[in-house]
């Protein structure tokens, strides 16, 4: 499964490298930075096993940062230096390997990747370490879970998260938690100055008989528009055809070394902060994450550049390069990190009855309360949907039809009632 988590920590980090006034040497030269970015976790889990590359550039006139998914590549991995596994791209710049692929603890991954170009870019082998199970996750609601300012108005409420594990005896281990979380999504599909068309029909006649055929088409349609108004902004939103959840994750990084605690039971600690974002009922997995050092290294450093507050008393950001180089120029900027992790998860369904302040998403900036069912989507877009007009009818007279969007599944949505999802 691909962890978004230091992906978002990379793109701040790349941001203050813009900022930054640093040597050449590490990877800025006159306000830019053009770099290639690996993101590979191999997991034990039955989940889609993903490797995501792309380039990360800085415009050098505006300095604005962009990524630009690195297609028509060769991935390969290698177990065990013996079976090679390839890897298909599903989307641009994203590679899965097979559905019936996973990691084993006690085996070595390397990652192989051929551009497009020719270029070779090759990682260091990992050896998938062992994962304690989570032997109890606790959870409390918190109306002041986030320090202030890390959300608009004031919000700071959320759930504080606590586990308990027994740590392995005799051996050098390390963690990380990350949490995903699955709420329902009542709105499937907007359009942006046009209508979603679901499917037309087409009539004709054989042999004297009318015949009509209706074809899909499952895609916002543009309408003219009239010149005679003020033009503005116009979204039309449709809800969804079958039951559909979100799925969202963190984006901060919790780390452990268990070098104080080693062997020993770790009780209580809080390993994630979930946010309050809607009242509409959630699944919460939380999984234990078992890193090798050199990712333990990576994250750590990671972790320690994207908190700096940027006083002048500080050291400036330098990118870091993790484990993936060019074989032919171990000097080319790669950054990110190609690793093999032993993952232990339990599931909890969040009813949210213990909230004692409103959601993120319950009100807008004027104060004004959401509908519950809007609630996520103005969540992720910060506007209140605006439903479609009925669709013609396919028959003269007919009655117009209820126009609906299908739930397409990917990385953040799912039509698939998650494990654990009451009926």
């Amino acid at each position: 499964m691909r962890s978004t988590t230091w992906q978002m920590s990379l793109g701040c980090l790349l941001c203050l490298l813009l900022l930054a006034c640093v040597d050449p040497e590490e990877l800025i030269y006159r306000g830019t930075v053009d770099v290639i970015v690996v993101d590979g976790t191999i997991t034990n889990l039955a989940e889609p096993q993903l490797i995501k590359l792309n380039r990360s550039r800085a415009d050098p006139l505006t300095g604005r940062f962009g990524v630009l998914p690195i297609t028509k590549a060769n991935v390969h991995v290698v177990v065990d230096s013996a079976q090679i596994i390839s890897a298909t791209e599903i989307a641009d710049g994203t590679y899965q390997l097979p559905s019936d692929f996973r990691g084993q603890v006690g085996h070595a991954y390397q990652l192989r990747i051929t551009l497009s170009d020719g270029k070779q870019l090759v990682s260091t082998q990992q050896v998938m370490p062992t994962v304690p199970p989570i032997d109890n996750l606790s959870i409390r609601f918190n109306a002041t879970a986030f320090a202030p300012g890390q959300y608009p108005n004031g919000f700071r409420a959320g759930y504080n998260c606590f586990i308990t594990t027994k740590d392995p005896v005799d051996q050098h281990n390390y963690y990380r938690w990350d949490w995903k979380l699955w709420e329902k999504q009542h709105w499937c599909r907007s359009c942006y100055q046009g209508y979603y068309v679901d499917s037309v029909q087409q009539n004709y006649v054989q042999n004297g008989v009318l015949i009509s055929v209706r074809s899909a088409v499952e895609d916002c349609v543009g309408f003219p528009r009239d010149f005679g108004q003020t033009e503005r902004d116009l979204w039309f939103e449709y809800t969804c055809r079958t039951p559909c959840w979100d799925i969202s994750q963190n984006y901060s990084l919790t780390l452990f070394d268990d070098q104080l605690t080693n062997g020993g039971a770790v009780n209580g600690r809080q390993v994630a902060v979930v946010p309050f974002l809607t009242r509409q009922p959630a699944l919460l997995e939380m999984r234990q994450v078992a890193i090798t050092a050199s990712a333990y290294w990576f994250y750590d450093l990671l972790q320690q550049q994207t908190q700096k507050t940027g006083g002048l008393a500080d050291t400036p950001p330098t990118a870091i390069v993790g484990n993936v180089t060019n074989r032919a120029n171990v000097r080319e900027a790669v950054v990110g990190f190609f690793t093999a992790s032993a993952v232990a998860t339990t599931r909890r369904f969040l009813d949210k009855n213990d909230a004692t302040v409103l959601s993120f998403g319950a009100y807008d900036e004027l104060g004004k309360i959401i509908e519950a069912n809007d609630e996520l989507f103005y969540v992720q877009t910060r506007r209140i949907p605006n439903p479609g007009p009925d669709g013609k009818p396919f028959t003269a007279g007919g009655p117009s039809r209820f126009i609906t969007a299908p739930c397409i599944p990917g990385e953040t949505r799912t039509p698939t009632k998650p494990e654990g999802w009451p009926n």
